[in-house]
């Protein structure tokens, strides 16, 4: 479940030529799940003191901080951060891989719940590398949570608008991280080296197979990697997004390709785009024929702000950019 894409519109997605670093960096992403996430977005102000394990207060490993970066974030379920990006232009997704290993908790070690990792590293930090060196430095356990019905095991894909890129999966309760600009695609199972290797047995990527066409996570993350190298270059950022959402819708999974005895198989509820130069930020839901977009430049993060949601899901008429059609949350985080 869930394809994500790194690519430059001047620059080269192609693994052995190095990632992207010219013209427009952005980010796309498919969130594929078992039923509907009920997914808002929201607007997080700077500011904001927020708790790792706000769930379990007295765990011995909590710790606190205050939201550096203002963000725009999709909320699953309208609680968890899966996806965003915040106002330096640093963008986080989160993509399932059930064969992730949180591990026993340790409260020896800084700790933090599923739902708030990804706000966390785009409230805290602008790069890639700022936000490796903390995770590595200060060896932070991922804490599992259930998403839905669903255990929420997953790794992370980390993008900053200088086109670097950082892979980060847990296994026997620590971070892999695997940072280089050429890691550009990543799907679900196998493990991410894994991954690379699977790709190379396609013609185009190295092999001499055809290209898949199913919806496995390999299929996809091959398609993934084969089209977006094959992207023609542009100056111009509208065509940009148009030609990384063609890439994403392709390696998409339609309604009744949704396995129940597979569960890295299930249907794409929504896209995004994260165009991390222009700091703008697409959604495209499944069920709804419209694209909306936020301007992060015409926000006001400033401290104080409340936070602003839009329910994509029980208002799915918005269309366009809908920066001026957030409205303050009615309930507390």
């Amino acid at each position: 479940m869930c394809t994500r894409i790194l690519w430059s519109s001047l620059g080269s997605t192609r693994m052995a030529h190095g990632g992207p670093d010219k013209g427009n960096v952005l980010v796309g992403r498919s969130m594929d799940w078992y039923q509907d996430t009920e997914t808002i977005l929201a607007v997080r102000p700077r500011g904001e003191e927020r708790w790792s394990t706000p769930s379990t207060p007295d765990d011995p490993g909590n710790f606190t901080w205050t939201s550096e970066y203002g963000s725009v974030v999709a909320l699953m379920y309208r609680k968890a951060a899966v996806d965003g990006v915040n106002e330096a232009g640093f963008q986080v997704s989160g993509l399932y891989l059930s064969e992730s290993e949180y591990g026993e908790r340790d409260t020896s070690r800084p700790g933090i719940e599923l739902y708030w990792a990804i706000q966390w590293l785009l409230d805290c930090f602008g790069t890639v590398d700022e936000a490796v060196t903390e995770i590595t430095g200060r060896n932070v356990q991922l804490i599992e949570d259930d998403l839905g019905e669903k255990p929420g095991t997953g790794h992370l894909a980390l993008a900053d608008r200088n086109g670097d890129s950082a892979i980060v999966e847990f296994r026997d309760g620590k971070a892999v991280v695997h940072h280089d600009k050429k890691y550009t695609v990543m799907a679900n199972s196998p493990w991410f080296e894994d991954q690379l290797e699977l790709q190379k047995r396609y013609e185009g990527l190295g092999g001499d197979q055809p290209l898949p066409g199913g919806v496995d996570s390999p299929d996809r993350f091959a398609r993934a990697a084969y089209y977006s190298a094959q992207l023609p270059a542009t100056s111009d950022a509208r065509e940009a997004t148009a030609y990384m959402f063609s890439v994403i819708r392709n390696a998409s999974a339609p309604f009744g390709t949704a396995d129940e005895v597979r569960p890295n198989i299930s249907t794409t509820r929504w896209r995004t785009v994260a165009d991390l130069t222009e700091r703008r930020y697409f959604y495209e839901s499944t069920t709804s024929p419209n694209v909306v977009w936020v301007e992060l430049s015409q926000l006001d993060f400033s401290k104080g702000r409340p936070e602003l949601h839009l329910d994509v899901v029980a208002e799915p008429d918005h269309v366009g950019n809908v920066t001026g059609e957030f409205t303050p949350a009615r309930a507390p985080r």
